[in-house]
């Protein structure tokens, strides 16, 4: 099983985990839905909206632990 890392893309990260999309429009990273899709990596779209390094690994770890519930 493939897991998230801070340097997934985010269109993989999509493909990978549909349900990343409304997790990540809860922490205020929107992508896709809004109608503006955002590119390059997680923390890449992490760091871009504010967020620090201690955000970035729990966001990973939040997305790995959804991936483990499909």
């Amino acid at each position: 099983m493939e897991q998230v890392t801070k340097n997934i893309e985010i269109e993989d990260l999509v493909n990978l985990l549909p349900e990343s999309v409304s997790y990540l429009m809860n922490q205020g990273i929107r992508c896709l839905r809004c109608g503006e899709p955002i590119w390059g990596t997680l923390e890449e779209a992490s760091l871009e909206k504010g967020f620090n390094e201690k955000d970035i690994i729990k966001f990973v770890s939040d997305l790995n632990t959804l991936m483990k519930q499909k």
